[in-house]
């Protein structure tokens, strides 16, 4: 789904993860303010969600706070929705980069979760790279605990 955005395999960072619920739910778990809010962002961190207009061309606005009592100011703007399959989204706050969910299922209970992270150039994807894979593990870990409690 990178044809959202133009890029090149050097400017992305993409991790997967398959997931034991169907693409429906999954899909939920991200359009839902509730559900998202509480598992979104790496372990340890928490979020207050000031804005979730969850439609293309709305906004999200949000803090993240860490575990080292750091908060980080996020607002994104949805520039694809089309459930249950797609969500994608431009960062207006730094550091800026596009992202693209897909959600493929493969199964009846069995979906593929693919997340694109599309940055201008190389040397901004290389300088978020070294963290954020491990990173997007965490998040997924979070958001499968999470669907165990909508299951």
């Amino acid at each position: 789904m990178t044809e959202l955005f133009k890029t090149a395999p050097e400017c992305e960072i993409v991790s997967t993860r398959i997931l034991e619920v169907n693409k429906e739910m999954l899909f939920s778990a991200f359009s839902n303010r509730n559900v998202l809010q509480e598992w979104w962002g790496p372990e340890g961190f928490t979020n207050t969600f000031n804005e979730f207009d969850f439609r293309e061309g709305g906004r999200w606005k949000f803090v993240m706070h860490g575990p080292e009592n750091r908060n980080y100011q996020n607002e994104v703007e949805f520039v694809k929705i089309d459930r249950p399959d797609i969500i994608a989204w431009i960062r207006l706050s730094k550091p800026l980069f596009n992202v693209v969910f897909t959600f493929n299922e493969m199964e009846a209970n069995k979906t593929k979760l693919i997340l694109r992270m599309v940055f201008d150039n190389e040397y901004e994807c290389n300088k978020i790279k070294g963290f954020a894979i491990g990173k997007n593990e965490e998040n997924f870990d979070r958001l499968e605990n999470a669907l165990e409690k909508m299951i």
